[in-house]
């Protein structure tokens, strides 16, 4: 038997929350998201003064995160990024238009060995979209640590 983890709107508030005040503590006006497994989005937080883009392509970097079950960056990230040139997913991006995004800000939210759904950054560099990607994955795992596997 299979069994099946979900995180919930309760899940995703307080790592929306971590990864607000990460950027606000960085200085970055960012758009968060969290989507679930079959990355349907939970929840999304456009910070004030964040791009309007910023909507749509956190929520392509959480797609990706949860639906390719990696951080979005690792695609492109020399030698064997497999969406570089000569690689074996190269041109990918285009599979699915305006929902697959190849580049940093995507991290997938993994419990018991498990994708539960993943998080989208977008509106910084990607340093800052990994730093408060980091903060978002840092509150899931301190949220699940209490959880019985």
């Amino acid at each position: 038997m299979h069994r099946i983890h979900r995180i919930t709107l309760d899940d995703a508030l307080p790592l929306l929350a971590a990864g607000r005040a990460k950027a606000e503590e960085i200085g970055v006006k960012q758009t968060l998201c969290v989507c679930d497994e079959s990355a349907n989005v939970i929840a999304l937080h456009r910070l004030p003064g964040a791009r309007l883009t910023g909507v749509e392509i956190a929520m392509a970097k959480a797609f990706t995160a949860a639906g390719h079950e990696r951080a979005t960056h690792l695609f492109n990230e020399p030698p064997n990024g497999p969406a570089l040139p000569g690689n074996e997913a190269f041109g990918i991006s285009h599979m699915l238009p305006g929902k697959f995004a190849i580049f940093v800000g995507g991290f997938p939210l993994v419990f018991d060995g498990q994708i539960v759904g993943a998080v989208g950054i977008s509106g910084g560099n990607g340093e800052q979209d990994k730093a408060v990607g980091a903060a978002m994955l840092a509150e899931f795992e301190a949220i699940t640590a209490s959880v019985a596997h």
